[in-house]
């Protein structure tokens, strides 16, 4: 099995003039760290020095952590945020072993965050974030404070079928019109900016780089229960990758702590089309968690 890479050494080169552009745009980070794991070198980007347990932040797929761009500045007012390049996606992780199974996912993600040595960890996950936050916590919770789940994909409700056929647009083959075409549905309908450079980026991540990761296992009622620690959910409303009233449904059945919302204005690319409202609802729970946490040890 082979491993994620890009398809060319010209396309290795635009892709990194697009990341170094769209890091520009994000804050200056405090500390850049590339973390060795079993499956390669995953890189964390660390923003901001303030008290409380930290914040992981996992993208979406094609999507580095500077996609996080709107929110990182004020969540790192508050607290450590720690952003990762997701293994195996485009970025500065660098994979050299095959990842073949979700149980791999799951052991370079706590291969990472035991590098990290913080205590206990608050992990947000966008998108397929989301999914591997969630699995994360399902089968190797040690140090989780909480989840938070930002419209996951194939996580509380399964990809509609007419959104598994438009991501044909976010192959490397696929024609730009297709894959404007796709980037649009995924915002709502919203024309995507391509003057931006985080949405540049992304543009130019699923044109150049070639992943080889294994398909997402849908997690099962009985994955959903061993997730003990409280969990944060927020649903578009006009998201393209879950019908949000019945993932919420889904969420409040079988998660043992949650709070499930559905944002009805909101699409699928919520963290940066509603960041404030996104920023402050974060901070809000995880500061929540964290005084249950005091009262409960002390």
């Amino acid at each position: 099995m082979r491993v994620g890479h890009f398809t060319s050494p010209a396309g290795r080169a635009r892709f990194l003039s697009a990341y170094d552009r769209a890091m520009e745009v994000v804050p200056t980070p405090a500390e850049v760290r590339d973390v060795d794991t079993p499956f390669g070198t995953v890189r964390v980007l660390r923003f901001g020095t303030a008290g409380g347990a930290p914040l992981v932040l996992l993208p979406g797929k094609t999507a580095p952590a500077a996609m996080w761009a709107p929110n990182l500045a004020a969540l790192s007012a508050r607290r450590t945020v720690y952003a990762l390049d997701l293994l195996g996606e485009p970025g500065r992780s660098v994979q050299v072993v095959p990842i073949r199974s979700t149980a791999d996912q799951v052991r370079w993600l706590r291969a990472t965050l035991d590098a990290l040595d913080t205590g206990p960890l608050h992990v947000i996950g966008t998108s397929i974030g989301g999914w591997l936050a969630l699995t994360l916590a399902a089968q190797a919770p040690a140090g989780l404070a909480s989840l938070s789940l930002l419209d996951p994909a194939h996580t509380l409700d399964r990809i509609p079928l007419g959104t598994v056929v438009r991501s044909i647009g976010a192959a490397p083959f696929a024609p730009a019109w297709l894959r404007k075409r796709f980037l649009n549905s995924v915002a709502g309908g919203t024309p995507v900016d391509h003057d931006d450079p985080v949405a540049d980026l992304i543009d130019v991540a699923m044109r150049e780089y070639s992943a080889a990761l294994p398909p997402p296992t849908y997690p099962s009622p009985d994955t959903l229960r061993a997730v003990r620690v409280p969990v944060l959910a927020i649903l578009g409303g006009r998201s393209t990758m879950l019908d949000a009233q019945r993932a919420r449904r889904r969420a409040a059945t079988f998660l043992a702590d949650v709070h499930a919302e559905v944002w009805p204005e909101a699409s699928h690319a919520l963290p940066g089309e509603q960041a404030e409202a996104t920023n402050t609802r974060l901070l809000a729970f995880t500061d929540q968690v964290d005084r249950t946490r005091a009262e409960v040890t002390g």
